[in-house]
C-alpha cells in the first residue's frame, strides 16, 4: 500500500523541474537577444543625433544682414532685422495674412503671426526661420519680392520681412525652428 503524503511535507525538485526552468530561462535570453537588434534599429541614426542640435555664432551678423545654416539637412535663415523692416512687418494687418492660422491665431490655439511672436523676447530684432518654402520646398531668395522679405523663383511666393506668407501660392508662414539663445551671440537651433 503506497504512504500518504501529508500537506505540510514539500518534496524537492526533481532533476525534470530544474531541465524546465534551465531550458525557459535560456529560451527567454535567446528571445530577448533576437529581439534586440530589431528593437535598437528604430533608434536615430548618430549623424542624425549630432544634427539634432547645433550653436550658431551671429557675432558678425551686422543689422540688417543674414546668415545660413544648417540644421536637420535644411536651410536656417538667421538675420538681424532692421527698425524699418520691423516696424513695416507691425504694421501689416492680420486679416491680411495669408496663412488661416495666423489669422484665426485665438481660435486655434497657436500664437498670432505678429511680429513679436515670430522672435524671441528680448531679441525682436533677429529672425530665425526655415529656409523652405511651405509651397513645394524651394529655397526662397533673401530680401527681395514685393514685400521686401523672401522670394521663391520656383512658383511665386512671397514672404514679408516677418517670413509671413503674404501672395502666391505657398499656404502658410516659413517655419520657425525650435530655437534659444544661450547668450547674446549664440543661438542654440533644436
Amino acid at each position: 500500500m503506497a504512504a500518504a503524503v501529508s500537506l505540510n511535507e514539500t518534496t524537492e525538485p526533481s532533476r525534470r523541474d530544474f531541465l524546465y526552468i534551465a531550458t525557459g530561462a535560456v529560451g527567454a535570453v535567446g528571445a530577448a537577444a533576437l529581439a534586440w537588434p530589431f528593437i535598437d534599429q528604430m533608434n536615430p541614426d548618430a549623424a542624425t543625433l549630432a544634427l539634432a542640435e547645433i550653436d550658431v555664432d551671429v557675432s558678425q551678423v551686422e543689422v540688417g544682414q543674414s546668415i545660413t545654416a544648417k540644421w536637420r539637412g535644411k536651410p536656417i535663415f538667421i538675420r538681424q532685422r532692421t527698425e524699418a523692416e520691423i516696424e513695416e512687418a507691425r504694421a501689416v494687418p492680420l486679416e491680411e495674412l495669408k496663412d488661416p492660422i495666423a489669422r484665426n491665431a485665438n481660435l486655434s490655439g497657436d500664437a498670432p503671426a505678429t511680429d513679436e511672436n515670430r522672435a524671441t523676447d528680448g531679441k525682436e530684432a533677429w529672425l530665425v526661420m526655415v529656409g523652405v518654402c511651405t509651397h513645394l520646398g524651394c529655397i526662397p531668395l533673401g530680401n527681395s519680392g514685393p514685400f521686401d522679405g523672401w522670394f521663391c523663383p520656383c512658383h511665386g511666393s512671397a514672404y514679408d520681412t516677418a517670413g509671413r506668407i503674404r501672395q502666391g501660392p505657398a499656404p502658410t508662414n516659413m517655419d520657425i525652428p525650435p530655437y534659444t539663445f544661450t547668450s547674446d551671440t549664440t543661438v542654440r537651433i533644436g
